[in-house]
């Protein structure tokens, strides 16, 4: 049986190892790279907003991508609107996903003592099993 796992990115070194981690770990696995996009987190990080609804892919996916052929691996990859937190949990409920494999930090400063970390959120909220990967 193919699991379908969900491995959220963005450009912290916890997600490129959380990604590792899955292809390396479960090479039958469908795995899709999720990066969400979400304005309010961005501008409290001082970044500019992501242009939401665009057909172009996330620079984040290049390196998930790069690290997928190491492996020899295909992925999946989606771009979801949202706070994070909430977007990986709708995403793995309506995409049936059997389990989420994640980086413990992304955020730093500000923006997560303001919205809290991700990966506690996802822990403590998901409904199918969660790794997370330092």
């Amino acid at each position: 049986m193919t699991h379908h796992l969900l491995a959220p990115v963005d450009d912290s070194d916890p997600a490129r190892a959380a990604l590792e981690y899955a292809l390396e770990h479960f090479p039958d696995a469908e795995i899709t790279v999720l990066h969400a996009v979400d304005d309010l987190a961005a501008g409290y990080a001082g970044q500019p907003p992501a242009i939401a609804g665009t057909d172009a892919e996330p620079e984040v996916f290049d390196e998930a991508k790069r690290l997928a052929a190491e492996y020899d691996a295909d992925l999946e990859t989606a771009v979801v609107d949202g706070t994070a937190g909430d977007a990986i949990l709708e995403y793995a409920e309506e995409e049936s996903v059997d389990g989420i494999i994640m980086g413990s930090k992304g955020r730093s400063g500000v923006s997560r003592v303001l919205l809290g970390s991700i990966a506690e959120q996802v822990t403590r909220r998901a409904t199918v099993p969660v790794t997370v990967v330092p």
